[in-house]
């Protein structure tokens, strides 16, 4: 048996940005031409009219400020209101394995590892640009590396799901080692047009390079112990899928086609499943609370990670305990708690532990305990 690690993280992030007062501009532009298009039906009160969206409004509801997006034109055109993302030969890199590249060769970087130390990829995130072939085996080519590769998809909990999955075949010496990427369009499946959830995602691609801990050439993480769970729940769905035009119904644009979610359900629901989930985990592993020095939690609403703070602290997080980048980046699904892990752990002292977690659509949660070394 070997002790898996975290030696190496990267992320890639787009060059476009949309602050919210852009956003809150594009869209009360929509909902005036969509007021104006259905005035008579609005009048008769055959349907409801648009509300305009406000910066307020976003920050209160979420915490976000602005978000990356790989294109921003589409996104901000009051008639489009999608990313335009222009078609791709077969014979050219797809989107998705392109941001999960520029990750992966940082996260190697960092590690101090090239592409023949590593055994295995794994693609996971909540949206792949295709069911086949695999995301993973694109980039496993596109990076030159031997072994194998394969996609999963837990959503939101994608990359604790992945880091587990790695982290096994790590420890029981199946493999040496594994990129875990988890590169995140989520522009392309969040409805831009509907009010209450217009501003929450956001596009990123993270990385990190799982490996025996013995053959790291650096500081690393020790993962200590993983944990992963799921309860079905249809509050956070999305019906796209290759048997849409099967049906008769089976429209290209309808609402459910794109990210649906009950908030508030979602809100009650997903808290005390979080909660208990990493007090369990940490109860397991016989770390208290003051063990903690950081949590890196998944980046969806800064309510509910100060929720989850406090009930996993047992008090409010100080400065740096739980860090948030949900205020630049947004929700950016499964690569959320990556991007805060990659960002907010050099500082970590030898011997120092934190916890990783993510939650989402599923519902599904998946915890990472981890010690720094180095």
């Amino acid at each position: 048996m070997y002790t898996p690690a975290i030696t190496g993280s990267g992320i890639f992030t787009p060059t476009q940005v949309i602050t919210n007062a852009e956003l809150v501009k594009s869209f009360n532009a929509y909902a005036d031409l969509y007021n104006t298009q259905h005035a008579k039906q609005i009048e008769a009160g055959e349907l409801p009219a648009k509300e305009h969206s406000s910066e307020e409004f976003i920050v209160k509801a979420s915490g976000i400020e602005q978000r990356y997006v790989v294109d921003k034109t589409g996104i901000l055109d009051p008639e489009v209101m999608h990313p335009l993302l222009r078609q791709r030969s077969d014979d050219e890199p797809s989107l998705m394995a392109e941001m999960a590249l520029d990750a992966a060769r940082k996260a190697l970087a960092d590690a101090g590892k090239t592409a023949a130390d590593v055994d295995a990829v794994i693609c996971a995130a909540s949206n792949l640009e295709r069911a086949y072939p695999a995301v993973a085996i694109e980039i496993q080519d596109l990076l030159g590396i031997d072994g194998f590769a394969f996609d999963m998809n837990v959503a939101c909990s994608s990359a604790t799901f992945g880091i587990q999955a790695a982290a096994d075949m790590v420890r029981s010496g199946s493999i040496r080692s594994a990129l875990v990427v988890n590169p995140e369009i989520c522009s392309a499946h969040l409805e831009w047009r509907d009010r209450d959830c217009h501003f929450i995602f956001g596009d990123v691609a993270t990385a990190v390079l799982i490996e025996r801990a013995e053959a790291a050439s650096g500081p690393y993480f020790e993962i200590k112990s993983t944990r992963c769970a799921t309860q079905f729940s249809n509050n956070i769905r999305n019906n796209n899928g290759f048997l849409r035009r099967s049906r008769p119904d089976g429209v290209a644009d309808r609402r459910d086609m794109q990210f649906m979610q009950n908030g508030r359900k979602v809100f009650k629901e997903v808290l005390p499943l979080v909660a208990d989930h990493i007090a369990g985990h940490m109860a397991e592993e016989n770390i208290d609370a003051t063990d903690l020095k950081r949590l890196w939690l998944h980046q969806a609403n800064k309510s509910m990670n100060d929720f989850i703070g406090r009930k996993v602290l047992g008090r409010i997080p100080k400065d740096g305990e739980q860090p948030n980048i949900l205020q630049d980046y947004a929700n950016t699904s499964s690569a959320g708690s990556m991007i805060a892990f990659s960002k907010y752990s050099a500082d970590l002292a030898d011997g120092d532990t934190g916890l990783i977690c993510s939650f989402g659509a599923g519902y599904s949660v998946g915890s990472v305990l981890v010690t720094r070394h180095g």
